[in-house]
């Protein structure tokens, strides 16, 4: 071995270990920022909602899920009580129900909210919903709907909350979004679409999402490879990448909550 590798290798070697140890000191300040933190999550009734309440709350926060569903939030809070194990500290999940599109709805859960936990940490505005249609189809109140639901809901939540992050200078804003937000789809006009993304299931996007605010990450896009093709089709090919969305959304043209 000549002098160059003497030099080199211990500093590879050097930079290798100091790396390891920075992710693992991120790790572990990411599992403190999470754990005792309190997380409200709107549309916590299914999907990925569901998940990211899983997922923070094994993580050591205390949840608070929201939905209009009250069935449905009290199966998952259900689901939440019987993870137990080790020596991790499990808080008492709450929920609170309530319309997102309705403004005043809002402002009164948000007061809720604080009521009965004190403080916000983490919000993750992950509630919406979703429509395919024709723009010459769809009703002036389907885009109200659709804009309360996932604009100005989020929105009126985020604003009620704040001054809570403010008064204690610190908490994480989460927004659930589509890369539909990005390329614009036949019969989608109404949309600012909640879906998972393509390719990844709702656990995985979960994790990524509990990752990312324990590592406060400001942007984080999760595409699978079908989103991602069509973003190039979109720009190499848009008459093929307009007809084949175009004959996709005609078979799907629904009112769905997400």
């Amino acid at each position: 071995m000549d002098l160059t590798s003497w030099v080199i290798l211990p500093f590879l070697l050097g930079s290798v270990g100091i790396y390891g140890l920075l992710k693992l000191l991120q790790r572990l300040r990411s599992s403190a920022y999470i754990q005792d933190a309190v997380v409200v999550i709107t549309g916590a009734t299914s999907g990925l909602g569901k998940e990211c309440a899983k997922v923070f709350y094994e993580a050591g926060a205390q949840v608070v899920l929201c939905g209009r569903n009250e069935e449905g939030l009290k199966d998952v809070i259900k689901q939440l009580c019987l993870i137990r194990g080790g020596a991790m500290k499990f808080h008492k999940p709450h929920m609170v129900i309530f319309d997102l599109s309705d403004v005043e709805a809002v402002a009164s859960a948000a007061r809720e909210i604080l009521h009965l936990v004190g403080k916000v940490d983490i919000l993750i505005n992950n509630a919406g919903v979703s429509y395919r249609g024709a723009i010459v189809d769809t009703k002036l109140s389907v885009d109200r709907t659709i804009m309360d639901t996932n604009y100005f809901g989020p929105v009126a939540l985020t604003k009620a909350l704040l001054p809570s992050m403010i008064q204690k200078k610190g908490g994480h804003i989460v927004v659930i979004s589509s890369v539909q937000g990005k390329i614009s789809i036949p019969f989608r006009s109404a949309l600012m679409d909640k879906t998972t993304a393509e390719g990844r299931t709702p656990e995985e996007v979960a994790q990524i999402v509990l990752r990312a605010v324990g590592e406060r990450s400001k942007d984080v896009l999760v595409a699978g490879p079908l989103p991602t093709l069509a973003v190039y089709l979109r720009v190499l090919a848009p008459k093929l990448f307009f007809s084949l969305m175009a004959a996709r959304a005609k078979k799907e043209r629904k009112f769905k909550d997400s």
